[in-house]
């Protein structure tokens, strides 16, 4: 029902938008007689600004294009950018500021499941030249989606209590059961850093087709995996006695910066910019165990219903560019896609180790919530 009622709101937002020359029509028009290129993203705050910094370096390095941002801040309303894409395409909207699409795997998967890839423009490299220098591949739709930035899970420790972290999450078993309560997780449904961990501890005993499948068959399979999460569950950190599983990402963060425990799984790009900024323990460093936590690319897409795909393109390929890259790694500790020779990376040297050629992405659609809510009603409810 919620999902008839967003989409009944977002088609009502399309006709109202294409009523006042919205996104129902771009009449592509900017300053200094450019063509106007609209950018449509969502997210968190930091995302906006980067968003906000990329945006305004192409408009003054290019004299044709000029991109305008239209972000979404995550959490803000009942209509996503996925309602609002589905809603034009199914009205038949033709002609509309939809020029460009930030997608991650999750976002991706529920829009194309309403209204197809084929509502998207088949990419030809040739109008990105800057995609031949970039080695990761988007394992979820190669022929319609750029990736230009990596982020991934990792496991952040405090080399002053750990001067030789866990190689393997075998070895990882080991070192949470010689050191009780000094690992923790967030709880998955507070945070990505949490979904990741506890999704790849149980996909760890499914083939790899799962990690990229929304079919029903894997959930009758997620035994073994619930069965490992119970093993762990009295070496996880404990508060007042009993096992806590902090709620988000800092709050795990802010657990191993304090010294309540010495190993965590977050983000790599959280890690290194608060460390960067100060805000955490310099002696909180980052690894990769194998197998590996999840990670994702962020990638680009052409609605086929945009106005203005030369523009997009040449927007694509800025964005692939050593210069639009450092950005992304000195203001959000993004994971960059092409070789970091001649980028300056100081600060962020911990990214040098990232494999973006072999991150585990994960996007499993609609199980992501019946998978959290088994892990509320098995794994939080253990005494």
């Amino acid at each position: 029902m919620k999902k008839v009622l967003a989409l009944i709101l977002a088609l009502a937002m399309v006709f109202a938008l294409a009523a006042c020359g919205g996104s129902g029509s771009n009449s592509g028009a900017a300053s200094g007689g450019k063509t106007k290129v609209t950018l449509w993203a969502t997210g968190s705050d930091n995302v906006r600004q980067i968003f906000e910094t990329l945006t305004a370096d192409f408009n003054s390095k290019n004299d044709q294009y000029e991109v305008e941002l239209q972000f979404m801040l995550s959490g803000t309303g009942t209509q996503t950018l996925a309602d609002m894409l589905t809603a034009a395409s199914q009205a038949g909207q033709t002609n509309t500021d939809y020029d460009i699409v930030d997608f991650s795997g999750d976002d991706w998967s529920k829009v194309t499941s309403l209204i197809g890839a084929e509502q998207f423009v088949k990419l030809d490299a040739a109008k990105m030249p800057n995609a031949a220098n970039v080695a990761a591949k988007s394992s979820v739709a190669p022929d319609y989606c750029q990736p230009y930035r990596g982020t991934t899970v990792i496991l952040a420790y405090d080399s002053e209590k750990v001067p030789t972290p866990p190689a393997t999450v075998d070895e990882l078993v080991e070192w949470m059961k010689a050191n009780p309560g000094r690992f923790a997780y967030n709880a998955p449904g507070t945070g990505g850093a949490g979904d990741s961990c506890a999704r790849s501890f149980v996909y760890n005993f499914l083939p790899e087709e799962a990690f990229t499948s929304d079919d029903e068959k894997w959930v009758a399979e997620w035994d073994k995996g619930f069965d490992f999460l119970k093993e762990i569950h009295p070496y996880m950190y404990k508060s007042g006695g009993a096992v806590v599983y902090p709620a988000k990402n800092q709050g795990t963060l802010d657990l191993l910066n304090q010294g309540e425990i010495d190993m965590c799984p977050n983000w790599a790009d959280m890690v290194l910019s608060q460390r960067a900024a100060g805000q955490i323990k310099d002696t909180i460093k980052i690894t990769q165990i194998q197998p590996s936590f999840t990670g994702s690319l962020q990638t680009l897409a052409i609605p086929t219903f945009g106005s203005h795909e030369d523009g997009a393109y040449a927007f694509m390929n800025y964005m692939l560019s050593a210069d639009a890259q450092e950005i992304m790694v000195k203001q959000m500790a993004a994971i960059p896609l092409i070789d970091v020779t001649g980028m300056d990376m100081t600060g962020y040297e911990d990214l040098n180790d990232l494999d973006v050629s072999s991150f585990r992405i994960q996007s499993i659609g609609g199980l992501s919530t019946q998978f959290n809510e088994r892990w509320d009603n098995e794994i939080a409810t253990i005494g």
